[in-house]
């Protein structure tokens, strides 16, 4: 990739961006998409959708989204639910300069809580 043109306006190291922008792609993805209508049918374009709308987001070098179908509850007449925190499992690879960042997004039962946190990170700690 060519120089980023915003790399001047972050302080920091290109690991410390790598960790704000994963975190960012996953809090993009956590909010912007929960409520979105859902069936077991279509389960499988939604997550092609959120990935391919991750990917274009900068820096974003890989996405996996998984939505969970046991969890899946269609109600009503209609027999379809919505896309809740519970459904949701993302990994993010961002890469910034030297350094790259996989987050992850996923319900912890234990929690009851859709946790964002690093599961890996790596790159120099000094630009």
């Amino acid at each position: 990739m060519a120089r980023d043109p915003t790399s001047a306006y972050f302080v920091g190291t290109d690991r410390d961006r790598a960790a704000f922008e994963a975190g960012i792609k996953l809090g993009s993805i956590l909010h912007q998409y929960i409520g979105v209508p859902l069936t077991r049918e279509n389960a499988t374009s939604l997550e092609r959708a959120i990935e391919a709308a991750a990917r274009v987001q900068p820096l974003v070098e890989d996405v996996e989204v998984r939505i969970d179908r046991k969890r899946l509850r269609p109600r009503g007449p209609y027999r379809y639910g919505t896309l809740t925190e519970d459904l949701l499992h993302v990994e993010v690879t961002v890469r910034a300069g030297k350094s790259k960042a996989t987050g992850v997004l996923r319900y912890v039962p234990e929690l009851d809580y859709p946790l964002m946190y690093l599961k890996a990170i790596g790159g120099p700690t000094k630009d």
